[in-house]
């Protein structure tokens, strides 16, 4: 059992460097030459196993913050905003999907290596923790306010993968006279399957989860939407700096204007039959 809290994510940025066109390069506010360290915690985690050979493939997914101006005195968060957040291999960082499943979008994975100093992933584990699918079990150790998560697993016939979820249970909703429990939190990550090349993916999809019963879980993926236009004169209007601002207007990139970040919702349901749903707990003393 993962303990998503005390695991992290560190890394180490090469020293930021002026760029030719923006005064604030992703939001950046560092003179040239500063170095950047970030953490963040681990909110969710993935497997895929290829039942056929064994091979896993980890995948994580760390917490997230808003789109910011780094590091700045005033003027902290960037206006439009968007939901910053990395998920990522032993080795890639991987692409989260805007678009719903059946579209495919440019890939945009980096290398870890590559792209940091040096990072860490750091993985802690919780001990002494009981499993079961039991629900009067669930019922009684969410009354008893145990700590658990829960790991949520469904295959793919077609390419012989078992895929298992891991995650907190914050939220769940529990009928101690009929013996009813529902699981409904995320968010998770789950992977684009198309994109897996024997030996990992390069999209997955940001989603909520729930289930009722050990052998059924749903999944709903976020996708981004078109705001009409009444909604765009406020959603894309800059508050205070502008990331998009230039040092000479004269003198644009090639993509200028680039995209403005888009509003999100959540609509695509998986339904996954067959699935085997257990909990995890560790005993509140």
């Amino acid at each position: 059992m993962i303990n998503f809290q005390a695991s992290t994510y560190t890394w180490k940025a090469p020293p930021a460097k002026p760029d030719p066109h923006y005064k604030w390069p992703g939001g950046l506010v560092s003179q040239a030459s500063e170095v950047l360290h970030v953490r963040f915690s681990l909110e969710a985690a993935c497997t895929i196993t290829d039942e056929a050979t064994g091979h896993v493939s980890e995948m994580f997914m760390g917490a997230p913050c808003r789109a910011e101006y780094t590091i700045a005195k005033r003027n902290l968060f960037q206006v439009p905003s968007n939901e910053f957040r990395m998920a990522f291999s032993r080795k890639h960082s991987l692409d989260i999907a805007n678009r719903p499943s059946n579209e495919v979008e440019p890939a945009k994975t980096r290398n870890l290596d590559a792209h940091h100093t040096n990072h860490k992933i750091d993985i802690r584990k919780r001990k002494d923790i009981t499993t079961t699918a039991d629900p009067a079990e669930i019922i009684d150790m969410t009354l008893a306010n145990d700590l658990m998560s829960a790991r949520s697993t469904y295959r793919d016939e077609e390419r012989g993968l078992s895929i298992a979820v891991e995650y907190p249970v914050n939220l769940i909703n529990v009928n101690p006279v009929d013996g009813e429990y529902q699981v409904c939190t995320g968010p998770v990550i789950v992977p684009d399957l198309k994109t897996w090349d024997g030996n990992s993916v390069t999209r997955v999809f940001l989603a909520h989860v729930a289930f009722t019963a050990s052998d059924y879980v749903e999944f709903i993926l976020r996708r981004e939407v078109d705001a009409s236009d009444s909604e765009k004169a406020w959603l894309a209007q800059p508050y205070g700096m502008d990331r998009n601002e230039l040092h000479d207007p004269a003198n644009k990139p090639s993509d200028y204007p680039p995209r403005r970040w888009q509003a999100t919702a959540y609509s695509e349901v998986w339904e996954k039959e067959n699935a085997n749903n257990v909990i995890m707990r560790v005993a509140n003393p």
